[in-house]
């Protein structure tokens, strides 16, 4: 007879257990590196990652290292997933870059952080993405003096699309002694620039005046103004925006009009003055007819629109243009240019005229 085992709760878990584990070994074995390796595969996030300020006013360098340990990776792609942000803002930005920096534009007035991990992909993953734990940073413009010694009402405006012109008004509670002083950088100096004219009020600084600002469009723009006192620290205060968004140009003239018959008005005007393109154009018009007003936009220079009575006694018109959504992302109404007005019977002398044929003496 032969011998039988029986066995207990305990070792037929060991045995179940053992069985598991030998097909475990056996899959891997027939598969190589597959998930069963990938849930080993670890990888550190990137090295000294720091937030750098090159002195640009809000321009800043993102920057770190290659994390440890990257020799058993070589097959891998491996790449950074960036985030960052001002501090308080919404959302973040996010980049991915094999690179080892990343550059933008931030708001100075407030906080900077970021944080950055370390993204595996690959032969050595079989596809699958391995990502590391999160390095993360955070940067702030040294803080002196009390929020009100801050500028006020910072107006800037780029007149024509040549001139460049910010004002604003000094801090609350400054002391006499205060005075301000603007420097500015855009991509393309070597450095940020003093203001070198200033608008003064009272042998203060209260604006400036820009010279030419070579290849400066379509580009972030940084502005920072800060004060000195003898007896008080001051605030500085950052800007950042683009030119063309900022331009106010001029407005319209030569405004004309033709009558076409007891109704029908042509109204026609120059294109404003400058270097401005025609295409960038976009203009509002003003009607005026007796007590009747009402304004509509074009972007010809030229428009057709039907008097309400042919009683009128009384029709203006006044026009003024602004760069429109094919050239910036925003701008500034010119003021409007001369009113021309025509009253009475005049309408329709002018057009009794260009209907009577002219005759030789």
């Amino acid at each position: 007879i032969r011998n039988f085992k029986i066995l207990n709760f305990g070792e037929m878990a060991f045995v179940h257990l053992d069985i598991r584990c030998l097909y475990t070994l056996l899959i891997c074995t027939a598969f190589g590196s597959t998930l069963c390796s990938n849930a080993e595969i670890k990888v550190n996030p990137p090295q000294d990652f720091e937030i750098v300020d090159p002195g640009y006013l809000g321009y800043l360098c993102l920057q770190w290292q290659p994390p440890l340990s990257l020799d058993n990776f070589k097959e891998c792609t491996i790449e950074y997933e960036l985030k960052y942000r001002n501090i308080d803002s919404e959302s973040w930005k996010t980049i991915i870059t094999k690179n080892l920096y990343y550059k933008d534009g931030f708001d100075l007035n407030k906080g900077v952080e970021a944080k950055i991990h370390t993204l595996l992909t690959g032969q050595c993953t079989n596809g699958s993405e391995v990502q590391s734990s999160w390095s993360e940073a955070t940067y702030w413009t040294s803080t002196q003096g009390n929020l009100e010694t801050k500028i006020q009402d910072m107006d800037c405006v780029y007149y024509n699309w040549q001139y460049l012109l910010c004002s604003w008004k000094p801090g609350m509670g400054v002391h006499f002694d205060t005075n301000y002083s603007l420097f500015y950088w855009y991509e393309g100096l070597d450095h940020a620039v003093q203001c070198a004219d200033y608008i003064k009020a009272n042998g203060k600084n209260i604006g400036c005046r820009f010279p030419y600002l070579e290849s400066s469009d379509y580009k972030d723009f940084y502005i920072c103004v800060n004060g000195s006192s003898e007896s008080q620290a001051i605030t500085p205060s950052y800007f950042i925006f683009q030119l063309q968004n900022i331009v106010k140009p001029l407005p319209p003239d030569d405004l004309s009009f033709s009558v076409k018959n007891s109704k029908e008005i042509n109204l026609k005007w120059s294109i404003p003055r400058g270097p401005i393109p025609a295409k960038c154009f976009i203009y509002e018009i003003e009607f005026k007819e007796d007590d009747t007003a009402w304004v509509t936009t074009t972007i010809e220079n030229e428009i057709y629109f039907t008097r309400t009575s042919n009683e009128s006694h009384r029709l203006c018109f006044l026009v003024r243009s602004k760069v429109n959504i094919y050239c910036s992302d925003d701008g500034i109404w010119s003021e409007w240019g001369d009113e021309q007005c025509w009253k009475g019977m005049r309408l329709k002398q002018q057009q009794q005229q260009k209907k009577t044929p002219k005759t030789s003496d």
